[in-house]
């Protein structure tokens, strides 16, 4: 099991694709799971390895997925017995099965790095290549004609004419530092991304002859309004290291942002994070809002049609109780 764990989690981490790990600690008996039994949980819902069944692999996998949202790491302490105290770090939940037990289980977000996409060959644009490869990120360049010299330490160089968007897996940290050389066509090429951010190193004059040259091409005005001009944070950067450490800055600060919380900026909303599950083998049990595995069901109810799944007796006599409560609820 061990080394299945650590192939697992080697091929994600080599894809670039976030997972979650997920670590038994401690346990009272009789649960099933026992410390150092451990899983990975990836983002649609599935979860390689053994963290114990019931209630606990629902509660397990709901935290992985709020974990790989918010960035942060947890304890979760599920138990019959728990008391509602405040621990930092430690999200506790009453078990409702009646087989009894305790477990603690350690959940750690593991996310890829960002891709950095920079436009040009100038100064700056080295300076950001080699810094960010340093910090271990995906870095790739587009320039006007492909001279690999320039950038020894990258990932991947493409010629601006044959730069395909669609071809990029993730989206990208989008920089563009042409200074001078095929500016609104570099910036034609990178406003079609699906950036994250989206950064152009002029000045606002250099910026506003730019713009003007886009609007006459057809890009919108919502268009222009996605770029970050000047680029990165003001920390009075003058030399082309100190601007792509300003710039490397302002795209941390962005990377570090729960996804709930960029969400909530982008639609000026402060609802609670949600879970985001994409797998049709899971139910959302709408008493304590946990996945429920559909096949391993402890009980499965209709109701108006609709079939609810249940982790344990609890849920299901609750829910029996006041259905209408929880299924207007779940809405």
């Amino acid at each position: 099991m061990h080394k299945s764990f650590l192939d697992k989690a080697a091929q994600l981490s080599a894809s670039n694709e976030s997972f979650a790990t997920a670590y038994i600690v401690r346990r009272k008996v009789p649960s099933s799971g026992k410390p150092g039994d451990k899983a990975i949980i990836t983002p649609d819902g599935q979860i390689h390895g053994w963290i114990g069944g019931g209630c606990t692999r629902g509660i397990v996998l709901k935290e992985a997925l709020l974990a790989m949202s918010d960035r942060k790491a947890r304890f979760v302490l599920i138990s019959p017995s728990a008391k509602k105290t405040t621990v930092e770090n430690t999200k506790i939940y009453n078990m409702t099965c009646q087989s009894g037990g305790e477990v603690e289980v350690y959940i750690e977000p593991v996310l890829p790095k960002p891709q950095l996409l920079i436009f040009g060959s100038s100064h700056i644009a080295m300076a950001l290549a080699k810094i960010g490869k340093a910090m271990e990120y995906q870095v790739q360049v587009v320039m006007s004609s492909v001279d690999k010299t320039l950038f020894p330490m990258v990932d991947t160089v493409y010629a601006l004419a044959d730069f395909d968007p669609s071809k990029l897996a993730i989206s990208p940290y989008v920089i563009v530092c042409t200074q001078g050389e095929g500016d609104a066509d570099a910036m034609e090429k990178a406003l079609s991304l699906e950036a994250n951010y989206l950064s152009f190193v002029a000045s606002r004059k250099k910026a506003n002859g730019t713009y003007a040259e886009l609007r006459l091409n057809g890009v919108t005005f919502d268009q222009l309004k996605t770029i970050k001009t000047p680029a990165g944070l003001d920390i009075g950067a003058k030399t082309p290291e100190e601007v792509a450490i300003s710039i490397l800055a302002e795209i941390i600060q962005d990377f570090r942002k729960p996804e709930q919380k960029k969400e909530a900026m982008a639609n000026n909303d402060s609802a609670p994070p949600q879970i985001n599950l994409l797998n049709e083998d899971y139910y959302i049990n709408p008493v304590c809002n946990i996945p429920v595995l559909k096949a391993s069901a402890k009980h499965v109810l209709e109701h108006e049609g609709e079939k609810v799944y249940f982790c344990c007796d609890g849920c299901k006599v609750s829910f029996e109780a006041t259905p209408d409560k929880y299924m207007a609820a779940k809405q």
